[in-house]
Protein backbone atom coordinates (compact mmCIF):
# COMPACT_ATOMS: atom_id res chain seq x y z
CA UNK A 1 0.00 0.00 0.00
CA UNK A 2 2.94 2.41 1.28
CA UNK A 3 4.60 1.73 -2.41
CA UNK A 4 1.54 2.40 -4.70
CA UNK A 5 1.05 5.85 -2.77
CA UNK A 6 4.27 6.92 -3.26
CA UNK A 7 4.19 5.98 -6.89
CA UNK A 8 0.96 7.53 -7.09
CA UNK A 9 2.33 10.74 -5.58
CA UNK A 10 4.99 10.79 -8.27
CA UNK A 11 2.61 10.19 -11.04
CA UNK A 12 0.69 13.62 -9.19
CA UNK A 13 4.15 15.39 -9.23
CA UNK A 14 5.29 14.37 -12.55
CA UNK A 15 1.81 15.31 -14.40
CA UNK A 16 2.15 18.94 -12.73
CA UNK A 17 5.24 19.42 -14.39
CA UNK A 18 4.02 19.04 -17.64
CA UNK A 19 4.09 21.61 -19.68
CA UNK A 20 0.61 22.21 -21.17
CA UNK A 21 0.47 22.06 -25.47
CA UNK A 22 -1.19 25.02 -25.98
CA UNK A 23 1.41 27.12 -23.47
CA UNK A 24 4.21 25.38 -24.86
CA UNK A 25 2.99 26.65 -28.59
CA UNK A 26 2.31 30.24 -27.66
CA UNK A 27 5.81 30.02 -25.91
CA UNK A 28 7.74 28.90 -28.63
CA UNK A 29 5.80 31.66 -31.05
CA UNK A 30 6.71 34.17 -28.96
CA UNK A 31 10.70 33.29 -29.11
CA UNK A 32 10.33 33.00 -32.63
CA UNK A 33 8.39 36.37 -33.17
CA UNK A 34 10.31 38.41 -30.99
CA UNK A 35 13.45 38.56 -33.16
CA UNK A 36 11.81 39.35 -36.50
CA UNK A 37 9.92 42.47 -34.67
CA UNK A 38 11.61 44.09 -31.83
CA UNK A 39 14.84 45.72 -33.26
CA UNK A 40 11.96 47.36 -36.22
CA UNK A 41 10.40 48.98 -32.95
CA UNK A 42 13.37 49.61 -30.38
CA UNK A 43 17.10 49.65 -31.98
CA UNK A 44 19.05 46.85 -29.84
CA UNK A 45 15.97 45.64 -28.29
CA UNK A 46 17.01 41.96 -29.06
CA UNK A 47 20.20 42.47 -26.99
CA UNK A 48 17.80 41.96 -23.97
CA UNK A 49 18.06 38.49 -22.33
CA UNK A 50 14.39 37.43 -22.68
CA UNK A 51 13.61 35.14 -19.27
CA UNK A 52 10.36 33.93 -19.29
CA UNK A 53 8.22 32.32 -16.03
CA UNK A 54 4.47 30.65 -17.17
CA UNK A 55 2.43 30.41 -14.17
CA UNK A 56 -0.27 27.50 -14.12
CA UNK A 57 -2.79 26.42 -12.11
CA UNK A 58 -0.12 24.14 -10.15
CA UNK A 59 3.19 24.41 -11.49
CA UNK A 60 5.42 27.31 -12.66
CA UNK A 61 7.57 26.28 -16.41
CA UNK A 62 11.42 28.52 -16.52
CA UNK A 63 12.63 28.88 -19.84
CA UNK A 64 15.63 31.25 -21.51
CA UNK A 65 16.95 31.58 -17.73
CA UNK A 66 21.02 30.68 -18.20
CA UNK A 67 21.15 29.88 -14.21
CA UNK A 68 17.74 29.07 -12.82
CA UNK A 69 17.78 29.00 -8.92
CA UNK A 70 18.14 25.49 -7.18
CA UNK A 71 14.55 25.31 -6.44
CA UNK A 72 13.41 24.55 -9.60
CA UNK A 73 14.09 20.99 -11.80
CA UNK A 74 14.70 20.39 -15.75
CA UNK A 75 11.91 19.22 -17.50
CA UNK A 76 13.05 19.63 -20.61
CA UNK A 77 15.90 21.01 -22.77
CA UNK A 78 15.43 24.89 -21.85
CA UNK A 79 12.32 24.20 -19.42
CA UNK A 80 12.69 24.29 -15.71
CA UNK A 81 9.42 23.68 -13.29
CA UNK A 82 8.54 23.91 -9.36
CA UNK A 83 5.43 24.10 -7.73
CA UNK A 84 3.24 27.47 -8.32
CA UNK A 85 4.16 30.82 -6.04
CA UNK A 86 3.04 32.99 -8.17
CA UNK A 87 -0.54 34.14 -8.79
CA UNK A 88 -2.58 32.58 -12.11
CA UNK A 89 -3.40 35.64 -13.81
CA UNK A 90 0.04 37.59 -13.41
CA UNK A 91 1.50 39.99 -16.33
CA UNK A 92 4.42 41.34 -15.03
CA UNK A 93 8.21 42.24 -15.17
CA UNK A 94 10.41 42.04 -12.09
CA UNK A 95 14.04 40.97 -11.22
CA UNK A 96 12.15 37.17 -9.39
CA UNK A 97 15.19 35.42 -9.36
CA UNK A 98 17.75 38.43 -9.32
CA UNK A 99 18.56 40.28 -13.17
CA UNK A 100 17.46 40.16 -15.62
CA UNK A 101 14.11 40.84 -15.07
CA UNK A 102 11.97 37.74 -15.72
CA UNK A 103 8.73 38.29 -17.27
CA UNK A 104 5.95 36.53 -14.94
CA UNK A 105 2.92 35.74 -17.21
CA UNK A 106 0.14 33.48 -16.30
CA UNK A 107 -1.38 31.24 -19.27
CA UNK A 108 -3.45 33.32 -21.98
CA UNK A 109 -7.00 32.23 -20.59
CA UNK A 110 -6.26 33.17 -16.72
CA UNK A 111 -4.99 36.75 -17.80
CA UNK A 112 -7.13 39.53 -19.17
CA UNK A 113 -5.88 38.77 -22.98
CA UNK A 114 -7.89 35.45 -22.79
CA UNK A 115 -6.82 34.25 -26.25
CA UNK A 116 -3.83 32.98 -27.89
CA UNK A 117 -2.42 36.43 -30.37
CA UNK A 118 -3.53 39.52 -27.57
CA UNK A 119 -2.06 37.32 -24.84
CA UNK A 120 1.06 36.91 -27.21
CA UNK A 121 1.42 40.89 -28.09
CA UNK A 122 0.99 41.33 -24.22
CA UNK A 123 4.10 38.64 -23.73
CA UNK A 124 5.77 41.97 -25.77
CA UNK A 125 4.99 44.69 -23.32
CA UNK A 126 6.27 42.57 -20.41
CA UNK A 127 9.32 42.11 -23.03
CA UNK A 128 9.62 45.69 -23.64
CA UNK A 129 10.04 46.35 -19.36
CA UNK A 130 13.00 43.54 -19.50
CA UNK A 131 14.96 46.58 -22.00
CA UNK A 132 13.75 49.20 -19.61
CA UNK A 133 14.89 47.37 -16.75
CA UNK A 134 18.45 46.60 -18.45
CA UNK A 135 19.45 50.08 -18.98
CA UNK A 136 22.23 50.97 -16.92
CA UNK A 137 21.46 52.78 -13.96
CA UNK A 138 17.68 51.90 -14.03
CA UNK A 139 17.41 51.10 -9.91
CA UNK A 140 19.31 53.67 -9.09
CA UNK A 141 17.12 56.18 -11.41
CA UNK A 142 14.15 54.26 -9.62
CA UNK A 143 15.14 54.75 -6.13
CA UNK A 144 16.16 59.00 -6.80
CA UNK A 145 12.27 59.38 -7.40
CA UNK A 146 12.46 59.12 -4.18
CA UNK A 147 8.39 58.30 -3.80
CA UNK A 148 8.85 54.72 -2.20
CA UNK A 149 7.83 55.86 1.75
CA UNK A 150 9.86 53.43 2.52
CA UNK A 151 8.54 50.54 1.01
CA UNK A 152 11.45 48.09 -0.13
CA UNK A 153 8.69 45.32 -1.77
CA UNK A 154 8.30 47.82 -4.71
CA UNK A 155 4.76 48.03 -4.37
CA UNK A 156 4.74 51.72 -3.99
CA UNK A 157 4.91 51.18 -7.93
CA UNK A 158 1.36 50.38 -7.74
CA UNK A 159 0.18 51.89 -4.52
CA UNK A 160 1.32 55.32 -4.45
CA UNK A 161 -0.99 57.92 -3.19
CA UNK A 162 -1.91 59.74 -6.19
CA UNK A 163 -4.73 62.06 -5.91
CA UNK A 164 -6.67 60.01 -9.18
CA UNK A 165 -10.36 60.84 -7.57
CA UNK A 166 -9.26 64.52 -6.50
CA UNK A 167 -12.12 66.56 -8.64
CA UNK A 168 -9.45 69.20 -10.06
CA UNK A 169 -7.30 65.87 -11.52
CA UNK A 170 -10.47 64.22 -13.10
CA UNK A 171 -11.44 67.59 -14.84
CA UNK A 172 -7.60 68.08 -16.11
CA UNK A 173 -6.85 64.68 -17.06
CA UNK A 174 -10.45 64.54 -18.97
CA UNK A 175 -9.72 67.06 -20.92
CA UNK A 176 -5.83 66.30 -21.90
CA UNK A 177 -7.92 62.81 -22.93
CA UNK A 178 -9.87 64.49 -25.08
CA UNK A 179 -7.42 66.85 -26.80
CA UNK A 180 -4.87 63.82 -27.42
CA UNK A 181 -8.08 62.00 -29.07
CA UNK A 182 -8.52 65.33 -31.05
CA UNK A 183 -5.10 65.65 -32.41
CA UNK A 184 -4.73 61.70 -32.96
CA UNK A 185 -7.84 61.84 -35.17
CA UNK A 186 -6.88 64.88 -37.29
CA UNK A 187 -5.03 63.55 -40.73
CA UNK A 188 -4.31 66.94 -41.77
CA UNK A 189 -0.09 67.76 -41.43
CA UNK A 190 -1.20 71.86 -40.56
CA UNK A 191 -4.05 70.89 -38.38
CA UNK A 192 -2.72 68.08 -36.42
CA UNK A 193 0.10 70.52 -35.84
CA UNK A 194 -2.04 73.18 -34.04
CA UNK A 195 -4.02 70.48 -32.30
CA UNK A 196 -0.85 68.76 -31.05
CA UNK A 197 0.46 71.91 -30.03
CA UNK A 198 -2.25 72.86 -28.15
CA UNK A 199 -2.20 69.56 -26.24
CA UNK A 200 1.53 70.09 -25.41
CA UNK A 201 0.85 73.55 -23.79
CA UNK A 202 -2.18 72.19 -21.98
CA UNK A 203 -0.19 69.49 -20.76
CA UNK A 204 2.20 71.38 -19.13
CA UNK A 205 -0.27 73.53 -17.50
CA UNK A 206 -1.59 70.19 -16.03
CA UNK A 207 1.41 68.87 -14.76
CA UNK A 208 2.56 72.07 -13.15
CA UNK A 209 -0.54 71.73 -10.94
CA UNK A 210 0.82 68.48 -9.59
CA UNK A 211 2.59 68.67 -6.63
CA UNK A 212 6.35 67.49 -7.29
CA UNK A 213 6.12 64.12 -6.21
CA UNK A 214 3.14 63.58 -7.99
CA UNK A 215 3.90 65.08 -11.26
CA UNK A 216 7.25 62.44 -10.50
CA UNK A 217 5.22 59.70 -9.76
CA UNK A 218 2.86 60.32 -12.89
CA UNK A 219 5.54 60.73 -15.38
CA UNK A 220 7.36 57.83 -14.35
CA UNK A 221 4.14 55.64 -15.18
CA UNK A 222 3.21 57.25 -18.56
CA UNK A 223 7.51 56.44 -18.90
CA UNK A 224 7.22 53.00 -17.63
CA UNK A 225 3.71 51.53 -18.78
CA UNK A 226 2.28 53.54 -20.85
CA UNK A 227 5.44 53.44 -23.54
CA UNK A 228 4.86 49.71 -22.88
CA UNK A 229 1.51 50.22 -23.77
CA UNK A 230 2.31 52.20 -26.66
CA UNK A 231 5.24 49.18 -27.53
CA UNK A 232 2.47 46.50 -27.55
CA UNK A 233 0.48 48.44 -30.35
CA UNK A 234 3.63 49.09 -32.33
CA UNK A 235 4.42 44.95 -32.11
CA UNK A 236 1.33 44.06 -33.28
CA UNK A 237 0.91 46.26 -36.48
CA UNK A 238 4.78 44.91 -37.11
CA UNK A 239 3.98 41.49 -36.57
CA UNK A 240 0.82 41.97 -39.43
CA UNK A 241 2.76 40.42 -41.93
CA UNK A 242 4.58 37.69 -39.79
CA UNK A 243 3.88 34.27 -40.77
CA UNK A 244 3.27 32.13 -38.18
CA UNK A 245 3.72 28.30 -37.28
CA UNK A 246 1.75 25.68 -38.42
CA UNK A 247 0.96 24.49 -34.38
CA UNK A 248 0.19 28.03 -33.77
CA UNK A 249 -2.42 28.14 -36.44
CA UNK A 250 -3.59 25.43 -35.54
CA UNK A 251 -4.75 26.71 -31.68
CA UNK A 252 -8.19 26.87 -31.07
CA UNK A 253 -8.28 30.55 -30.44
CA UNK A 254 -6.02 31.26 -32.94
CA UNK A 255 -6.61 34.88 -34.45
CA UNK A 256 -4.27 36.06 -37.46
CA UNK A 257 -1.71 38.68 -37.00
CA UNK A 258 -2.77 40.84 -39.40
CA UNK A 259 -6.68 40.85 -37.93
CA UNK A 260 -5.13 41.60 -34.51
CA UNK A 261 -2.62 44.33 -35.87
CA UNK A 262 -5.10 45.97 -37.86
CA UNK A 263 -7.80 46.02 -34.20
CA UNK A 264 -4.91 46.88 -31.80
CA UNK A 265 -5.16 50.82 -32.37
CA UNK A 266 -8.43 51.06 -32.39
CA UNK A 267 -9.46 49.30 -29.06
CA UNK A 268 -6.57 51.43 -26.80
CA UNK A 269 -8.03 54.31 -28.44
CA UNK A 270 -11.60 53.47 -27.75
CA UNK A 271 -10.66 52.15 -24.20
CA UNK A 272 -9.21 56.09 -24.12
CA UNK A 273 -12.24 57.52 -25.28
CA UNK A 274 -14.31 56.97 -21.97
CA UNK A 275 -10.85 56.49 -19.49
CA UNK A 276 -11.60 58.51 -16.46
CA UNK A 277 -8.66 59.02 -13.95
CA UNK A 278 -11.03 58.82 -10.69
CA UNK A 279 -12.61 55.40 -11.45
CA UNK A 280 -9.78 53.80 -13.66
CA UNK A 281 -6.78 55.07 -10.94
CA UNK A 282 -3.31 53.73 -12.21
CA UNK A 283 -5.05 51.65 -15.30
CA UNK A 284 -5.55 55.20 -16.81
CA UNK A 285 -1.85 55.52 -17.79
CA UNK A 286 -1.86 52.55 -20.02
CA UNK A 287 -4.36 53.63 -22.85
CA UNK A 288 -3.29 57.57 -22.37
CA UNK A 289 0.31 56.87 -21.95
CA UNK A 290 -0.29 54.72 -24.89
CA UNK A 291 -2.03 57.12 -27.24
CA UNK A 292 0.87 59.56 -26.22
CA UNK A 293 3.65 57.95 -27.83
CA UNK A 294 1.44 57.49 -30.76
CA UNK A 295 1.41 61.43 -30.65
CA UNK A 296 5.23 61.69 -29.98
CA UNK A 297 5.45 59.66 -33.59
CA UNK A 298 3.76 62.09 -35.12
CA UNK A 299 4.95 65.67 -33.05
CA UNK A 300 8.45 64.69 -32.49
CA UNK A 301 9.66 61.76 -35.14
CA UNK A 302 12.80 60.97 -33.20
CA UNK A 303 11.57 61.24 -29.84
CA UNK A 304 13.18 57.32 -29.43
CA UNK A 305 16.76 58.65 -29.77
CA UNK A 306 16.39 60.37 -26.57
CA UNK A 307 13.91 57.89 -24.62
CA UNK A 308 16.20 56.26 -22.41
CA UNK A 309 18.58 59.01 -22.50
CA UNK A 310 16.11 61.31 -20.37
CA UNK A 311 14.66 58.19 -18.05
CA UNK A 312 11.90 57.94 -15.98
CA UNK A 313 9.69 60.85 -17.79
CA UNK A 314 8.40 61.54 -20.89
CA UNK A 315 7.85 65.33 -20.39
CA UNK A 316 11.15 66.16 -21.83
CA UNK A 317 9.97 64.15 -25.14
CA UNK A 318 7.27 67.11 -25.91
CA UNK A 319 9.32 69.74 -25.85
CA UNK A 320 10.54 69.11 -29.55
CA UNK A 321 8.18 70.25 -31.84
CA UNK A 322 7.02 68.39 -35.16
CA UNK A 323 9.01 69.10 -38.05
Amino acid sequence: MRRVLAFLLLTIAAAAQELPHDDAVRIAEFYRLAPQIEDQIWPGWSKVPPPLLLVTDKAEFLTHDPTPPKDFTKIADGFYARPRVFGTSLMATLPAFGPPATMVVGQAQNTEYKTSTPWLMAVMHEHFHQLQWAQPGYGDDVNRLDLSGGDTTGMWMLNYPFPYDRADVVQSFSRLRDLLLYALAENDSKKFKKLAAEYVAERKKVFAQLSANDHKYFSFQLWQEGIARYTQLKAAEAAAGYRPTTDYAALADYESFAAYGQRARTETLTELRTADIGKMKRVFVYSFGGAEGLLLDRWNPGWKNEYFKRPLSTDALFEAKEK
